[in-house]
């Protein structure tokens, strides 16, 4: 039988009857916009986290976008962030009008290096987004002490970390503000497009919300321009029958995770993205980097087995940021990386048999090689 890359029919299914009352209680209510499911998303979020504010944006890539936005960053300011993440984080520091600065990666855990970082900061530099990539968390606390020693902003750019832990610390608690992504496909899922900004700055919280609602406190009162990037209320509702689950549903993907960890530990060709020890990971994906990768990729297809490259092109090596001057000889480890990697099936309800059937395709596909 095939084997998925993930399958969102088999979580809904076991919450289906939760999910539907939601959702009719919105129609009953005809709350659409706003209203006690955003409210309560966020106080469920804040209290989850372990920060003060909590803002619900349109999407992840909202959520970064409004953040860079609210700082009011001068022409020529310049923010840093991997080379190595999917493309709305660079993206979204190019829509706030400046210019996006890339820093390459550790070469173990693919997380942005911070003595790279540290060696990209200038005059220019107004923050840095740290990518918490494929379900662990950067190492936050050199980048924090970076920020505090340069005067800047740090942001977690944790669409993929939620439930994820930093030295016993929650991700999205650890930088001056965190952004978060409930895309279908993510651990705490939406059904559509969704995101949040979590932060303890009562101003920069203030400052998202403004933004998010076409720059106004009240009806017609505009104090800046904004624009529309509202989480609206059927998402909300969803997302609180879902949230309970969350701890339960990251402990089985830390589990299958252990179980991939245990099969490839006589591999030495398959090596899985490094945890670091002071991370607690979620494994939104569980990556493995592979001899003759795409030859992989086919292989496993061609046997019915779900599978993906994240991220077939560096963010520096992007067509839209050749302006910038980076070439392929620029942050080595993420143009390795991303000729490498590659996503096996992971989601909570992932059978063993169906990873019994990954792993003996993988071990048949270096048995080839």
């Amino acid at each position: 039988m095939p084997v998925p890359m993930i399958d969102l029919r088999r979580q809904y299914e076991q919450i289906r009857p939760e999910v539907e009352a939601a959702v009719a209680e919105v129609f009953e209510t005809q709350w659409f916009v706003g209203g006690p499911n955003l409210s309560g998303l966020e106080a469920d979020m804040t209290q989850y986290v372990g920060v003060a504010h909590a803002v619900g944006v349109a999407s992840g890539t909202d959520a970064l976008l409004l953040l860079l936005q609210a700082l009011e960053m001068p022409s020529g300011s310049e923010v840093i962030t991997t080379a190595f993440s999917f493309f709305a984080t660079a993206g979204a520091i190019a829509n706030a009008g400046v210019k996006p600065v890339f820093a390459d990666v550790d070469p173990d855990t693919l997380n942005i290096d911070p003595a790279q970082v540290e060696a990209c900061i200038t005059e220019n530099t107004r923050a840095i987004i740290a990518v918490n990539l494929y379900g662990q968390c950067a190492d936050l606390d050199p980048l924090m002490d970076l920020a505090n020693k340069h005067g800047l902003h740090l942001f977690e750019d944790a669409a993929q970390s939620l439930g994820a832990r930093y030295k016993d610390r929650s991700s999205c608690s650890i930088g001056h503000a965190a952004a978060i992504s409930f895309y279908p496909t993510k651990n705490l899922g939406a059904a559509g497009d969704a995101g949040m900004v979590v932060t303890n700055d009562a101003q920069l919280a203030q400052r998202v919300a403004l933004l998010r609602a076409h720059g106004a406190d009240d009806t017609y009162h505009h104090r800046i321009v904004g624009a529309n990037s509202r989480l609206d209320a059927l998402q909300a509702a969803v997302l609180r029958v879902k949230f309970p689950y969350l701890d339960q549903w990251n402990e089985a993907r830390r589990e299958r995770a252990a179980y991939y960890d245990d099969a490839f530990a006589d591999m030495p060709e398959v090596r899985p993205v490094a945890c670091a020890e002071c991370n607690q990971h979620v494994y939104h994906q569980y990556v493995v980097r592979l001899p003759r990768r795409d030859d992989a990729r086919q292989f496993l297809s061609e046997r019915g087995i779900g599978c993906a490259v994240f991220y077939p092109i560096p963010l520096h090596c992007q067509e839209c940021f050749e302006h910038l001057g980076y070439t392929g000889r620029d942050c080595p480890n993420a143009v390795r990386a991303a000729k490498e990697v590659l996503a096996l099936p992971m989601f909570p309800e992932l059978t063993q048999s169906e990873q019994d059937e990954v792993i003996v395709a993988i071990r048949d596909h270096v048995a080839s090689v």
